[in-house]
């Protein structure tokens, strides 16, 4: 992995930068397991110095670690990335139960016991940036800042049909996922919508997301959606976060809408916030360069 992250700081260095075309083989064979103390197997990528400052990454819903591929070249390449499978996700144990968002954070929690890491900045994207939060309200003492993309404060939002695009589909998130059945098509108009995004994404890569999302379960499909986005009152833990926020969204949001923007907003009133107006649910494929251009700087930050 050390070619990989040296040809990626090689193109940080160019003052435009333009489409990056890393190994995505190589990135998904980079994967290593740790069984936790809970007999959770949990896979993750551990990339970048290991002397340098721990950064966790936590994925989306349906997705793994590889939905930080497009950003990692872009980041600092001194920290020590440590990338996620959370479980029922990847090639990470799928379970019977438990799919809430403590249960994920809990797992991440003993994950960094494991690596004995102390303390680490967390990035989390959609349902990872739900895990983030729970991390940083439960376990404050693991968490130095927090960046959270594409989230909510709310879960009201998930069950309203997306806006409607020209000559595409609109689907009820909630209804499709209830009656998803094994097994899952990669390549059904559904999962072709679940990852669309407002600019173009190259296509291999979202093949493969939806392949390894298809090779989901059904049943943990719907608990990781029942039980981790939709079982919740965020409102409640929220006040406990106490760590340096960063709070970003694509003004093309199609999964949190206003509403749940809102209430995270009103929750953190001390966090900095960046909108990214062109940029959709899924900004850090979409436009790497530009979102890791605010996190960089923000994690730099003494505190």
């Amino acid at each position: 992995m050390a070619a990989l992250m040296v040809f990626a700081a090689t193109r940080i260095a160019v003052a435009a930068p333009v489409p990056i075309r890393l190994d995505l083989d190589e990135f998904d064979r980079a994967k290593t397991t740790a069984v936790l103390p809970n007999g959770i197997m949990l896979a993750y990528v551990d990339l970048g110095d290991r002397r340098g400052p721990p950064v966790v990454l936590i994925h989306g819903y349906t997705d793994s670690a590889r939905d930080w591929f497009p950003l990692i070249p872009f980041l600092d390449q001194g920290s020590r990335l440590i990338i996620v499978d959370l479980r029922g996700h990847g090639r990470s144990s799928k379970p019977e139960c438990c799919y809430s968002r403590t249960d994920f954070a809990y797992d991440i929690k003993l994950l960094l016991d494991e690596l004995k890491i102390e303390r680490a900045d967390i990035l989390g994207h959609s349902l990872g940036s739900i895990v983030a939060q729970s991390l940083a309200e439960f376990w404050p003492e693991r968490v130095r800042r927090v960046v959270l993309i594409s989230s909510t404060g709310a879960s009201h939002s998930l069950c309203a049909p997306p806006p409607a695009r020209s000559k595409e589909p609109v689907f009820n998130w909630c209804s499709e996922i209830a009656n998803l059945r094994d097994p899952i098509n990669p390549d059904s108009p559904f999962m072709i919508a679940w990852y669309a995004s407002p600019p173009p994404i190259d296509e291999d890569f979202l093949s493969r997301q939806r392949r390894d999302a298809a090779a989901i379960p059904a049943k943990i499909w719907r608990a990781a959606f029942d039980q981790g986005l939709m079982d919740f009152n965020l409102q409640s833990t929220l006040p406990k976060l106490q760590a340096r926020t960063l709070l970003i969204w694509g003004g093309k949001e199609s999964i949190f809408l206003k509403r749940d923007q809102d209430a995270l907003r009103t929750a953190l009133p001390g966090a900095r916030v960046k909108i990214f107006p062109e940029l959709g649910h899924n900004s850090l494929w979409e436009d790497p360069a530009v979102v890791a251009a605010v996190i960089n700087p923000f994690l730099r930050e003494e505190p």
